[in-house]
């Protein structure tokens, strides 16, 4: 495989996927440009070699249509800042040919949203998947996919893959395009290749206590990471939203926190399933309850077995905050993905910036740390301690896809 550190892209035309899927306030100003700056190592090397630059990313969900509150043309100055350098703009990513030909070493074309045309994602458009007629529009969106990827392809001589955040799907610019080019043309930029290689650490390289900390609001999005996580960790910490399924299913009154009651059975499985294999399961014992969702709500602090009628639990409270230091501080592996309350809010940060400071100390204390899912990632950036902690993901969806044990079709693509 080639490898993009030794690679010469002098006189190059080379196509990068990048993840610029960066979130905008209503102003279309950018709130947080970490997946901008994740990518310049591999940018800036193409054009410190003397290559040029094509740049290729998707923004939201516009489902195969044109729509402006979409539009890469948003970002363009700020990618210019970033490089240094000016950066032209396709506002066709299909129409790009002449642009691309015209591109001169050092120069850099950004094409507008990928997922503007429905051939991206590959998926049919306005067709229910029970219709009869399904199959056939399938079949025939992945040849138009295959069309779409090739004249992507076109572009340029060299295909660099460093959108680690879209590596779990099979789009025609993650995956499909790289049938285009010999194996000596495609590579994984520097992104990706810390990416693969921080999973790795994870999955591979354990160095004992392992503690993972799983946060967020459900259970059910996250059971195939916990399932292949029971046999890797020494420590799993359950916090979050979460927290109040495991609560209810236990026989706990929950006020109207955020609960999967049909998820019950699985929560008590969790339970059985970490006992068996003899993982320290680590779940919330007590919460800041509020009366309102809001961050100027009334507040107490409650067992998660009797939070009262009307009440909802926010934030960990100070007995489980320190149920979850005592197994992080000691670890030597950790992963974090999800936070422990709704961090939003400014009042009810303690417990997730507790987590992020206890993840801080422990790497202090040479633990491997991997921070990753946009939300710990917003977190840690929050609290300005990302660069305290060993690796932060760009990838929420390919992170806990790596993490599960599956192949990421943006990786195999390119190793072959």
């Amino acid at each position: 495989m080639a490898k993009i550190e030794d690679f010469n892209f002098n006189g190059k035309k080379a196509i990068v996927r990048v993840d610029f899927n960066v979130p905008l306030d209503e102003n279309g100003n950018i709130t947080d440009d970490t997946r901008i700056r994740g990518a310049l190592p591999t940018l800036k090397k193409i054009l410190s070699d003397g290559g040029s630059l094509i740049l290729m990313s998707h923004m939201g969900k516009p489902k195969g249509k044109v729509n402006p509150k979409m539009s890469l043309s948003q970002i363009r100055e700020a990618v210019a800042k970033a490089l240094g350098c000016e950066v032209k703009f396709a506002p066709d990513c299909m129409g790009a040919e002449q642009a691309a030909k015209d591109l001169k070493p050092g120069e850099v074309l950004l094409l507008e949203n990928l997922r503007f045309y429905p051939e991206e994602e590959g998926k049919p458009v306005g067709i229910d998947k029970n219709d009869p007629a399904f199959d056939a529009a399938k079949k025939e969106m992945k040849e138009r996919q295959q069309t779409f990827a090739k004249t992507l392809a076109s572009y340029a001589d060299v295909y660099v893959n460093d959108a680690f955040g879209t590596a779990h799907r099979r789009h025609a610019s993650t995956a499909v395009i790289a049938d285009y080019f010999d194996q000596q043309d495609k590579m994984l930029g520097f992104l990706m290749e810390k990416e693969v290689k921080a999973v790795d650490n994870i999955l591979k390289d354990i160095k004992r206590p392992f503690t993972a900390i799983m946060g967020g609001s459900k259970v059910s999005t996250k059971i195939g990471i916990i399932e292949n996580l029971m046999d890797k960790v020494d420590n799993l910490i359950l916090c979050g939203g979460m927290t109040y399924t495991f609560a209810k299913a236990k026989g706990g009154n929950v006020g109207t926190s955020i609960c999967e009651s049909d998820k019950l059975d699985l929560a008590l499985d969790i339970m059985k399933k970490a006992e068996e294999k003899g993982v320290n399961l680590v779940l919330a014992t007590d919460c800041v309850a509020a009366d309102a969702f809001s961050n100027d709500a009334n507040t107490q602090i409650c067992s998660v077995l009797d939070i009262p009628e009307g009440w909802e639990g926010l934030d960990a409270g100070p007995e489980s905050i320190k149920a979850f230091r005592s197994v992080i501080v000691p670890a030597k592996t950790i992963l974090w993905n999800g936070p422990a309350g709704v961090f939003e809010f400014d009042n009810f940060t303690t417990g997730s910036k507790a987590i992020a400071e206890a993840i801080v100390e422990a790497t202090k204390n040479g633990a491997f740390s991997l921070i990753g899912g946009g939300d710990s990632v917003a977190c840690v950036n929050k609290f300005g301690l990302a660069d305290s902690v060993s690796y932060v993901s760009t990838g929420g969806g390919a992170l806990l896809e790596a993490i599960e044990g599956k192949t990421l079709p943006g990786v195999a693509a390119i190793e072959g």
